[in-house]
């Protein structure tokens, strides 16, 4: 048992989904078989259960890097897992990227100096596991689940009054923003863990375009699919 997450030694799986709303966890655990609820503190729900016969956990960590950080140090640090893939939600750059689609984010960049605690070199972004990316592409492929594989922004801040914050951006393909990914891949190579982040596009920051409620737990159900295959095929080393 940890500072923030309840469970005993054994009741998390290796592999782990994260996602920031806790709600949403809960609602992904419906799609395991014996799920069980292994955590309560601070409303952060997290859920171990089976998927096609493999023990897969799905776990609550809050919006923002910092949270993101707390939860991810604790479930490899206390708990040994080996393999995390965020499942999100971001919104678009580019506007070729409609709503309810779903990026493969290969590296993530970040305004987060938080990062660097983690990822101390200059030059180059946090990256994905490169064996779930493949994974994630012939799961794409088999599943008929289009993907659009490219580079995502992590940022720390939601909101903010720069009227060009987002052109630099824009203008070097950056597909998508979230707040989240940069954390996630930098921490997973410091402690050498496999790390993938699939995310749906939920709002698009050109246009103000925003999928509705019911809209959003539909497109984001697809991409929990993705990512249990990706799970299932994963092997720890």
């Amino acid at each position: 048992m940890s500072l923030h997450l309840e469970a005993k030694l054994g009741e998390i799986a290796e592999t782990v989904l994260i996602t920031g709303d806790p709600l949403r966890a809960r609602h992904f655990a419906k799609h395991l078989q014996n799920a069980f609820c292994y955590n309560h503190i601070r409303g952060m729900e997290g859920y171990t259960g089976l998927y096609k016969g493999k023990r897969i956990s799905i776990q609550g960590t809050g919006m923002g890097i910092p949270s993101t950080a707390l939860y991810l140090h604790e479930l490899i640090c206390d708990y040994n897992i080996k393999c995390v893939i965020r499942v999100g939600t971001a919104g678009a750059l580019q506007p070729t990227l409609k709503l309810g689609q779903i990026v493969l984010a290969h590296q993530a960049m970040t305004d987060s100096g938080v990062v660097q605690h983690y990822h101390k070199t200059t030059g180059d972004y946090p990256e994905a596991n490169q064996d779930l990316l493949q994974q994630a592409r012939v799961c794409s492929k088999e599943s008929g689940i289009v993907l659009h594989e490219g580079t995502i922004f992590s940022t720390d801040l939601f909101y903010a009054e720069e009227s060009n914050r987002y052109q630099t951006m824009v203008s070097k393909g950056v597909l998508a923003i979230e707040m989240e990914t940069s954390m996630v891949y930098a921490m997973a190579k410091y402690f050498s863990v496999k790390a993938l982040s699939l995310l749906t596009i939920s709002d698009h920051i050109l246009s103000g375009e925003a999928l509705a409620a019911e809209e959003r737990e539909l497109k984001t159900t697809e991409m929990l699919t993705l990512a249990l295959e990706v799970a299932l095929r994963n092997e720890h080393k």
